[in-house]
């Protein structure tokens, strides 16, 4: 998800979602909110590097499951309604699947089976307690190393060592590959296919974030493909493209011929800018130093307008104020980017920054997030939060997630 900084706590134990639940089940009763609102209350549950869940790799499948429903317990009593769960982190799998191995961070062995299936569990323990779940998915991250020697033998990475390419200490398929965008929609799909996710989930990695002094050696691949395109940023950001637009359509063709299950919807979290106005006159007044279109050829506001997708979760992971990347100003840029295109608009919120010594004064105050959520309902087309992540959720050291609870989600909110 978001690339500096994200770090928290360690996430509660089973019993401090227990007096959660109680907590929320008060707020509940009490509040003057009778009736449910349509509004989009979510967290994301990491899994890469065990960021939210299992707390460690190797732990027993009992213990795994009783980990991942305390998180699901965690949500309901915060009053959300849906979970953003990453089941592909690194080119694996925390499903059985038949394309890649299973999740290293399960059991600590990448390609071990960790004895139980925790996506259909998942998928399984939310619905009963009236959550979504949204299938999260990294599509071209292989390895937070380069060493394709540490993938397991029967890795597609190793079987196919012409598909992958070494950047800023990390492994990543190559986008331009016409069959590695294939291969990792099928890889992905093979999940909506099988289980009633309620969504597929991208974040905002699509060509690596910029490191400086190092080349992403993709020149083979352009001098293939790349005939046609003014120049080589054009050809990476139309494959990028090629890659949602084709994806859309075949889960759009799964909605098709499975009646079984209610559609399935596709939603993008990118970073929160997408160009700045001095590079482009339609950009935010912004002077971030990482635009999507240009560093991550990641043309976001086109999947918008071409209506391609039907969430997007624009990560505005700044406080209100912020020089370079005012979350105020970005709120009101987003919200005219979605107006009158049908697209749902989520907002990404850091709720890992609360408390974090690290930043800005803004974030020591347990208000800041609640702020933000208070501007919102200003800007009509914003249709909820979502929450980075599972164990800042339920920690909450600052109680900036306690606030934002009890000052706008007394009452239930139904998707």
């Amino acid at each position: 998800m978001a690339h500096i900084g994200r770090r928290g706590l360690v996430v509660g134990a089973a019993g401090a979602a227990a007096a959660l639940l109680a907590a929320g089940d008060a707020a509940a009763r009490t509040s003057r909110h009778h009736v449910p609102r349509r509004e989009f209350r979510g967290m994301w549950l990491a899994t890469v590097a065990n960021r939210d869940w299992p707390s460690a790799p190797g732990l027993t499948a009992e213990r795994q499951r009783a980990e991942l429903i305390a998180h699901l317990d965690t949500a309901v009593a915060r009053g959300l309604n849906t979970v953003v769960f990453q089941v592909r982190p690194t080119a694996d799998a925390l499903w059985p699947s038949p394309y890649e191995p299973w999740a290293q961070y399960l059991t600590g062995v990448q390609g071990r089976d960790p004895g139980w299936d925790p996506l259909g569990t998942a998928v399984r323990e939310a619905h009963a307690r009236g959550l979504e779940l949204h299938a999260w998915f990294n599509p071209y991250r292989v390895a937070n190393h380069t060493d394709p020697a540490r993938l397991t033998a029967t890795h597609p990475a190793r079987v196919h060592p012409e598909w992958i390419l070494p950047y800023g200490g990390k492994l990543y398929y190559n986008p331009g590959l016409p069959e590695v965008r294939r291969f990792v929609q099928d890889a992905m799909l093979d999940a909506v296919e099988r289980y009633a996710v309620d969504a597929v989930h991208w974040d905002d990695y699509f060509y690596p974030y910029p490191v400086a002094g190092q080349v992403f050696e993709d020149d083979e691949a352009y001098a293939r493909y790349g005939a046609g395109f003014p120049d080589k940023a054009a050809w990476r950001r139309d494959n990028t493209d090629r890659l949602v637009r084709e994806t859309a359509a075949r889960i759009k063709k799964i909605n098709r011929t499975n009646r079984t299950k209610r559609d399935v919807r596709f939603g993008i979290s990118p970073f929160g800018v997408w160009r700045n106005a001095a590079t482009d006159p339609l950009g935010s007044d912004t002077t971030a130093g990482v635009q999507t279109y240009d560093d991550l050829h990641a043309d976001t506001r086109k999947w918008v307008k071409e209506g391609w997708i039907d969430d997007i979760v624009p990560q505005l992971y700044w406080n209100i104020g912020f020089p370079a990347a005012d979350y105020a100003k970005l709120l009101r840029w987003w919200d005219g980017v979605v107006r009158g295109t049908g697209v749902a608009l989520h907002i990404g919120e850091a709720l890992y920054k609360a408390g974090d010594p690290a930043q800005p004064a803004a974030w020591q105050d347990p208000a800041e997030l609640s702020r933000h959520l208070t501007l919102a309902k200003e800007f009509a087309e914003v249709r909820g939060h979502c929450f980075f992540s599972a164990k800042e959720v339920g920690a909450d050291p600052i109680g900036a997630m306690t606030r934002v609870v009890a000052d706008h989600y007394g009452g239930r909110a139904v998707k």
